[in-house]
């Protein structure tokens, strides 16, 4: 059970009710997560600012941005993201199998799977990946660029997972088939 009502628009604090009417529009409602982080204004501008930067600067297509949402997210055992980017990583191309498989860390095209080994050592690792895990990444063709932009969205999952564990928010969404 969640720790923290979740807002409307209407009952958010006035600082985070023009980014929660954005989330809410583009999700169709307001998500608990966006709901519980309008309590502060700080927390869900600071979500919705880094959310924006990586889908609008960011070099990874919605699929690879999901499934490494959903990396991050079984590492981290995070069952609402699971669930929010199962349903998102399904959105984006990804197929209900395929977004298991990702959980389980047995991906089929090698060179999401060197990508997304370094988002895993990153988020189990505190941070720190392997040279040999870097190395591999490159041989499957993804650039510096790349593999550092994989930092970012490390941050912005592990800030998501964080969120829902503290104050443990409510599924409102179908949860993650089992993995």
């Amino acid at each position: 059970m969640t720790r923290i009502p979740v807002h409307t628009v209407a009952s958010a604090p006035e600082g985070s009710r023009d980014s929660l009417k954005t989330l809410e529009a583009r999700f169709g409602k307001v998500m608990n997560i966006h709901g519980a982080m309008a309590h502060s204004p700080a927390v869900l501008e600071t979500y919705a600012a880094i959310q924006r930067v990586m889908t609008e600067v960011g070099t990874f297509d919605g699929a690879t941005r999901e499934a490494i949402a959903l990396a991050v997210a079984n590492v981290d055992d995070c069952a609402y993201c699971q669930a929010a980017h199962t349903a998102g990583g399904k959105a984006a191309g990804l197929t209900e199998q395929e977004t298991i498989d990702i959980r389980r860390g047995d991906v089929e095209d090698p060179k999401l799977a060197a990508l997304l080994a370094i988002v895993r050592e990153q988020t189990a690792r505190v941070g720190h990946v392997q040279d040999s895990t870097w190395q591999a990444a490159l041989d499957q063709g993804w650039t510096d660029a790349e593999l550092t932009e994989t930092s970012a969205h490390v941050a912005l999952n592990l800030f998501t997972n964080y969120f829902n564990h503290l104050v443990r928010t409510d599924l409102d969404l179908p949860a993650a088939p089992a993995a």
